[in-house]
Order: structure tokens, then C-alpha cells, then sequence
């Protein structure tokens, strides 16, 4: 059964280093998700996946430095999300029409 997760990160780019760690906890999300804000990503993912997901994102991330964050959501989207603005979201369950 897939879970609607939203990941939200806060990583220090100060230095180079942190530069990289930005760049590939993205990448990361990238691969599960998607992008709907610069460091929000939502994703459908089983438990498996989620806690793959986590084991990845944490040897990116500096505990010290950044900040991560999962929150688990309803399953009806609708319900629970708002958006004002550009929306940049996919629902990818729907048929895609090319």
C-alpha cells in the first residue's frame, strides 16, 4: 500500500560541501517524488521505499548542519492540500492523455 509523503529539507550551503549535499538529497527526492516547491517534494511510496528513502537521504545529510523532515499524509490529497500560485503537481495515478 503506497503513503503520501512529503519531505521537506533545509541543507547548509555555506560551503562546497554543503552545495553537494543539497544537490543530492535532491537527486534522491527526484528519484521517489516530486519537486513542488525548491526543497518539498511529495512521493507515493510504500514502507519499503520510504525507509529506503530515509536510510539514503540520511548518509547525505549533516545532522550537525541541515534539516529533514517527513510528514506521512491522509491519503486524499484534495483534502489536504492547498495550493496558491503556480502548482506544479502531477497526479501520475490518472490517465495521461499525450
Amino acid at each position: 500500500m503506497r503513503m503520501h509523503i512529503l519531505i521537506c529539507y533545509d541543507v547548509e550551503t555555506a560551503d562546497a560541501a554543503g552545495r553537494r549535499r543539497l544537490r543530492k538529497v535532491a537527486q534522491a527526492c527526484k528519484a521517489y517524488g516530486q519537486r513542488v516547491q525548491k526543497s518539498v517534494f511529495e512521493c507515493q511510496l510504500t514502507e519499503s521505499q520510504l525507509q529506503a528513502l530515509k536510510r539514503r537521504l540520511l548518509r547525505i545529510i549533516d545532522p550537525n548542519a541541515d534539516s529533514l523532515r517527513f510528514y506521512r499524509l491522509p491519503n486524499d490529497r484534495a483534502q489536504y492540500v492547498e495550493t496558491y500560485g503556480r502548482d506544479t503537481y502531477v497526479d501520475f495515478t490518472l490517465p495521461l492523455i499525450i
